[in-house]
């Protein structure tokens, strides 16, 4: 409802984005609604109308008869059809007014129906339709106002001025530059609603991947733990009875934190735009990190500090570590990494190390993983790169701005 407002120095914003009722259109494939209440009242006041100008005419114009009532009703009643077959409408009551007007029947509201008509046709792009309509009725006017008339009702009729003509050429040309607007401001309408709807669907889909990021990373570490976690036990079970405790324990610590981590996940889908209950995690988790790691037998070293970092950049710290350990885990015979954290400049470098050697092809991750880690540095003006290092084994380098991005900052 915001846009309809009147903005200051602006025009309303009806005006700059269409009436509410354009938002609901009748649908691809679905015949044009039929304008019965328009039509009725249209045919109503031309009608009256009509009377009334007949009774300022008397004695100037012919009289209404029957046939003039008829051919009222036949200009107004095509108007029903304006919006299924615009330019057979247009030229139709052009043409039905023709004769009412050669008739000599009185000028009124009967001119309405054709400038509804030629309204109709332009905006539905049959421009060239309702000039034609439109100078073929004036080229009739022309016709009985100046040669014909001696010949038609009314007797004793004169020619017609000249400036009469000018006038309702004048006329003429409006009625056709009000529809050209009003196409001009339907067409404008219709890009803004796509350009709407499109702007609406790429946040769903940017939505969409974040969640689809988020579950896979949360996913991925805890599940690598798990099978970790229940080989160790399985292999210890019959031999080693507290070790086996220690693996199970540690597999319910990591099913519980990544259930409530996909229940955070999951929550925003049911209340969007809903405060989250919990914190997102950053940097600061860390130790967690490191903790689960040397569950799953992989000793981690961390080197430097992280800086003080805005929300996005320090979710993103967190998953790129999260996703890069989790990766040495599955994929890597190496038992050691280390994770350096520096700043250099106004950004966060992150590199995460492991000696190898790899136990797949798909060493280091070919998959989502390395794929969502590059979604979210560049989301924050950031950069990974990830590959196999000179000496053996994988690295994982990551660049993150410290400040925030403009988005983020215009969205607080």
């Amino acid at each position: 409802m915001e846009e309809q407002r009147v903005s200051p120095g602006g025009p309303p914003g009806w005006w700059r984005h269409g009436p509410p009722w354009r938002d609901r259109p009748d649908g691809p494939g679905r015949p044009a609604r039929w304008p019965w209440r328009t039509t009725a009242l249209l045919t109503a006041f031309v009608l009256l109308g009509s009377q009334f100008a007949a009774r300022g005419q008397e004695g100037e114009r012919a009289a209404l008869d029957p046939f003039a009532r008829v051919l009222l009703l036949v200009a107004a009643g095509q108007l029903l059809w304006r919006h299924r077959h615009p330019r057979a409408v247009v030229f139709g009551t052009a043409a039905t007014v023709a004769v009412y007007l050669g008739a000599g029947y009185p000028y009124g509201p009967v001119l309405l129906t054709v400038a509804v008509a030629c309204f109709g046709a332009v905006v539905a792009g049959h421009r060239k339709a309702a000039w034609a309509a439109l100078g073929t009725l004036w080229a009739a006017h022309v016709l009985v106002a100046h040669w014909l008339y001696r010949w038609l009702p009314p007797s004793g009729d004169a020619p017609a001025s000249w400036a009469q003509e000018a006038v309702v050429a004048t006329w003429v040309v409006a009625i056709v530059a009000l529809a050209e607007l009003a196409r001009a401001r339907r067409e404008q309408w219709a890009r803004e609603r796509a350009e709407r709807a499109q702007a609406a669907e790429r946040r769903a889909d940017e939505e969409r991947l974040r969640i689809a990021r988020e579950l896979h990373d949360v996913l991925a570490h805890s599940l690598s733990v798990i099978n970790v976690q229940a080989g160790v036990g399985l292999a210890l079970l019959d031999t080693d009875l507290e070790q086996a405790r220690t693996a199970l324990t540690t597999i319910k610590g990591a099913s519980k934190e990544a259930l409530g981590e996909v229940r955070q996940v999951l929550e925003t889908l049911r209340a969007p735009g809903a405060a989250p209950r919990a914190p997102a995690p950053g940097l600061d988790r860390l130790p967690e990190l490191v903790e689960a790691a040397a569950d799953a037998g992989l000793t981690v070293r961390v080197e430097g500090t992280a800086p003080r970092l805005p929300p996005a950049a320090d979710l993103a710290a967190f998953r790129v570590v999260q996703e890069a350990l989790t990766n040495v885990v599955r994929h890597s015979g190496s038992r050691h990494a280390r994770v350096r954290l520096a700043r250099e400049g106004g950004a966060l470098r992150l590199r995460i190390d492991d000696d190898g050697p790899a136990t797949g092809a798909d060493a280091g991750g070919g998959g989502n993983g390395l794929a969502g880690m590059r979604e979210r540095a560049a989301a924050l003006g950031g950069t990974i790169e990830a590959g196999p290092r000179p000496g053996g084994g994988f690295r994982v380098d990551a660049v993150l701005p410290l400040s925030a991005p403009r988005h983020e900052e215009e969205d607080r």
